[in-house]
């Protein structure tokens, strides 16, 4: 177990400590308030920790404090992995981007698109193309969630047991194979729609390789970047370092709800949503992407595979507003590009709270969060464990972090 420490002072960094201080007390003043249970907040400019808080409870009912080496289920910031996974496979020559998904996964041939209609009268076409695996990764696949509730499809995802992604009971060939039965939203590559993408890449990724995801992820990422503490179960000597999950009231305050199966190898391996880490771990991952693919000397990605990864991939440099399905026409996705499973922004001036030009990220339903800021050489990441209403978490720490820095951009520095 390797635990993340704070390497160098704020100003040393080129940190402004009085702004990291507000950030600090604002988030403190979530959990005095009964918001939040409690957080982790840790930003690095060049690779070092110039700012580390824990602040609360990883565990209301027992009283158990955060700590740096806390576990956390981080949800969708599995999807970076995967797509990592994907482009690993891609250098090797074991698949294209460009290669039709049936060429892996023939349940996926000849996809049909939603027309007219609903329940069972609904009415589909032939697609005008084929699903190919930089659709998966970039969500414009024309897949759906079951949740959204407002499309027809996502009502069909429903009626197939497809509301939380997964069947009770599943694993994860016969929940993609369910997936290829049901109608796309658009035709391929026509339109941006967050889905269970991942969870499809997740078995091309079993299958090119012939290794079940999480062996894959342990031998090929995990393993190589010293990243003990992620996975998709913990074993019992990480069970007491596991932050309990919690979901926002209607008064306003939390309470437990129930959180992915880790205490175990689950059934089903979601590459969309399955991984647990630490914030030592998840700091790893996120220096593997600031340099360019490798760290420490291991190298994972080349540097123009990584670039590739990190560079908005919608058509003509659309954002996700533009682009997207009715469901993303939020103001929050103005200004934002996307690239292989990570958001980019494209037009800071655009977005709700400050950024830079090339920033990329992503984050989770838990309250988790991530990005790396290539003109200020800084990452920076954010730990809690509640599902939220109405708490904005992210647009804060944005501002806060914004405020932060100190000196001008970085001039070359991280490019190892």
């Amino acid at each position: 177990m390797a635990q993340l420490r704070q390497d160098v002072e704020a100003a040393e960094a080129g940190l402004d400590a009085g702004a990291l201080d507000r950030l600090d007390r604002h988030f403190a003043r979530h959990v005095d308030e009964g918001r939040l249970p409690g957080y982790l907040v840790a930003v690095a400019r060049g690779g070092r920790v110039a700012h580390l808080t824990t602040y609360g409870l990883r565990d209301v009912a027992a009283g158990l404090p955060v700590e740096p080496d806390t576990l956390w289920r981080i949800y969708s910031m599995t999807k970076p992995v995967t797509a990592v996974a994907v482009l690993l496979l891609a250098q090797e020559g074991r698949l294209s981007l460009d290669d039709p998904l049936d060429r892996h996964l023939p349940a996926f041939a000849r996809p049909r698109v939603y027309e007219g209609g609903s329940g069972g009268a609904v009415r589909t076409r032939p697609a005008a193309g084929p699903i190919l695996i930089r659709h998966l990764l970039t969500h414009t696949a024309g897949l759906t969630f079951g949740y959204y509730h407002r499309h027809p499809v996502d009502a069909l995802y429903r009626d197939a047991g497809l509301a939380y992604s997964v069947p009770p009971g599943a694993g994860l060939t016969e929940t993609v194979e369910l997936y290829a039965r049901m109608p796309l939203q658009f035709d391929p590559g026509t339109r941006w729609n967050y889905s269970v993408a991942s969870n499809v890449l997740g078995r091309v990724i079993e299958v090119v390789s012939g290794q079940p995801l999480d062996a894959f992820f342990a031998e090929r990422i995990l393993g190589p970047l010293g990243m003990t503490d992620t996975g998709f179960h913990i074993a019992a000597e990480q069970a007491g370092r596991l932050g309990e999950l919690y979901g926002e009231t209607d008064e306003g305050g939390i309470a437990p709800v129930p959180g992915l199966p880790v205490h175990g190898r689950p059934r089903f391996l979601s590459g969309s949503g399955g991984l647990v880490s630490s914030a030592h771990d998840f700091h790893r991952f996120m220096e593997l992407l600031r340099r360019g693919g490798e760290l420490d000397g291991v190298r994972l990605l080349a540097p123009g595979t990584l670039a590739l990864m990190t560079r908005n991939q919608l058509p003509g440099g659309a954002t996700i507003r533009s682009f997207g399905a009715p469901v993303h026409q939020e103001p929050s996705m103005d200004g934002l590009g996307f690239g292989f499973n990570v958001s980019v922004v494209t037009d800071p001036a655009r977005t709700l709270a400050p950024s830079h030009p090339g920033t990329y990220g992503w984050t989770g339903v838990a309250t988790t969060a991530f990005w790396v800021d290539p003109a200020h050489d800084l990452t920076v990441q954010f730990m809690s464990q509640v599902r939220p209403r109405t708490l904005k978490v992210f647009p804060e720490l944005r501002r806060l972090v914004h405020a932060a820095l100190a000196d001008r951009p970085a001039t070359g520095r991280g490019a190892g």
